[in-house]
């Protein structure tokens, strides 16, 4: 009796002691459960849009479940921000967003209908890029700094184009005026290629265009170009400085395609999300097929560096706004 007495103890020491033993689920493993939804504030077929369903198609196959890109469109992003910000945060929507919904837009709009910072947990910037400072032909200068001295010369001769007040043009280009002390006029227009074409015609002398996309019209020197908006060159155009290097570091400002989560989504699953998109984007097809053919530079930050980097430009993005005088009620 007392032998048996023993054994049943052991036998339920044993039995409590199991879960103990037994490792943790990790929370990622299950996932995903459902289609992902990949939301985006862009419409059909524009670049980030074509990027963002390349991407969608990769990750069916890797994670078994579709991966569904919604184009949410109207109001500057906002709908399709504030769809994910009030999502449940299972990993199962995402915002395929550009930096302007997380860095200009709040500053620019005071009542969002979600908060830039605290609504979200950046999972990864995909890409980043910026513009170059182009000028039409018949311009007489030929590089920045020739330009800055001739725009002192004459303030207020000099104009360029914008696709409106708040954008990334207008931004930069005020930006420019102040620390240069320069007065560069501005002349917004309805669309990039109406901008674009007013300075190819001539009507207006500058403005900011994507490197890759402007290639074409600088090497048939219909365009020059004189300086670059971010802090390091590209490698598209090498040759091209950055306004950093002409001695106006806030002169800065570049564009990002990043993917983010509700707030409180599990640090596993966005840390899952994070290393796949990761592996993509070191895919030598992926890589130069998706993003370098299309004048993408791949960064695949992780969360922290991510969300580090959105608080930096958060902040810039205020004396940005402030420095140009825009707002949209």
């Amino acid at each position: 009796m007392q032998r048996l007495f023993r054994l049943g103890v052991a036998a339920i020491f044993a039995a409590t002691a199991l879960p103990s033993f037994a490792q943790a689920p990790d929370a990622s493993s299950a996932w995903p459960l459902k289609p992902v939804r990949l939301v985006i504030g862009i419409g059909p077929a524009a670049g980030s849009d074509l990027l963002a369903r390349a991407m969608a198609q990769r990750l069916t196959a890797q994670w078994g479940q579709a991966v569904v890109v919604e184009n949410r469109v109207g109001a500057n992003g906002i709908i399709a921000t504030e769809a994910v910000a009030r999502a449940a945060p299972d990993g199962h929507t995402l915002l395929f967003s550009t930096d302007s919904a997380f860095t200009i837009t709040p500053h620019l709009i005071s009542k969002l209908p979600y908060d830039a910072l605290k609504d979200f947990a950046p999972v990864t910037q995909i890409t980043e890029f910026g513009t170059v400072l182009v000028a039409n032909a018949a311009l007489p200068v030929a590089s920045a700094g020739e330009l800055i001295a001739l725009a002192k010369k004459d303030p207020g001769r000099i104009t360029y184009s914008s696709i409106g007040a708040g954008s990334q043009m207008h931004l930069i280009s005020e930006m420019l005026n102040n620390k240069a002390g320069i007065t560069l006029s501005h002349i917004p227009y309805k669309g990039i290629p109406q901008m674009v074409s007013a300075v190819l015609t001539g009507e207006v002398n500058l403005t900011w265009v994507g490197v890759f996309s402007a290639r074409p019209q600088i090497k048939s020197g219909k365009l020059k170009a004189l300086a670059y908006s971010i802090g390091r060159r590209t490698s598209f155009m090498p040759e091209v400085p950055t306004f950093a290097e002409l001695g106006y570091p806030d002169v800065d400002k570049g564009v990002w395609y990043g993917v983010l989560a509700p707030a409180r989504t599990p640090r596993p699953q966005v840390e899952r999300i994070h290393a796949d998109i990761r592996r993509l984007l070191d895919e030598p097809e992926f890589r130069e097929k998706e993003l370098m053919s299309k004048g993408y530079e791949p960064t695949g930050l992780g969360p922290d560096e991510f969300a580090a980097l959105i608080r930096r430009q958060f902040a810039a993005g205020a004396n940005l706004v402030k420095v140009s005088g825009a707002q949209v009620e």
